[in-house]
């Protein structure tokens, strides 16, 4: 019993000394989200969305952070004049198709120089609604998570982000049984604001 109690003592000081130490931060951002759906079925060309969230930024060290997020974005692409032979029932007054996801980036970030750093790492993604239903029978021709990766810029100038990135959708997002791969991309630009 006196171990358990010295463990958890020593476990609690060795917490609350990273608490102490570490840099932590917590803040709100909203920006463009420029985004296509990769495969022969869409145009090769960006659409214009929205992204809004949070994020916070959990300070390992004084040149590295980790900064997780969570953020609903908007993804749309209109499918091209091949759409019609891979999927012979689709829907002829739906053009577009438009996927709102709740997005969870997990961030590694460097420091470089100045106001400069740059992060990379893992994007989960899971569908909430969209315009999803491009088939006449209603089916639904999207699944409902998609993981990328994502690498950009951010740019801190005290209680200020602003950041670049470029997502790069790893996933087949496409529900049908059909051989078509579709993913994700996305240019996105944000600014941020530290609240704590």
């Amino acid at each position: 019993m006196q171990v358990t109690k010295t463990a958890a003592l020593l476990i609690a000081t060795a917490l609350f000394a990273f608490s102490a130490n570490a840099q932590f931060h917590v803040g709100a951002k909203a920006g463009v989200n420029a985004t296509k759906i990769n495969g022969k079925s869409f145009k090769e060309e960006f659409q214009y969305n929205y992204l809004v969230g949070f994020f916070a930024e959990i300070g390992v060290s004084k040149k590295f952070s980790v900064n997780p997020e969570l953020l609903y974005s908007q993804t749309s692409s209109t499918r091209d004049t091949s759409f019609k032979n891979v999927l012979p029932g689709f829907r002829k007054d739906q053009t577009k198709a438009k996927l709102n996801y709740l997005s969870i980036p997990i961030l590694a970030n460097y420091h470089l120089a100045g106001p400069l750093h740059i992060e990379a790492g893992p994007q989960f993604s899971i569908l909430t609604s969209s315009d999803k239903n491009l088939l006449e029978n209603g089916k639904e021709a999207f699944k409902k998570g998609d993981f990328s990766m994502i690498g950009g810029v951010q740019l801190k100038f005290s209680k200020l982000r602003v950041s670049g990135r470029y997502v790069i959708g790893l996933s087949n997002v496409s529900d049908l049984p059909q051989q078509e791969r579709w993913k994700n991309q996305a240019l996105q630009l944000a600014v941020g604001y530290a609240l704590l």
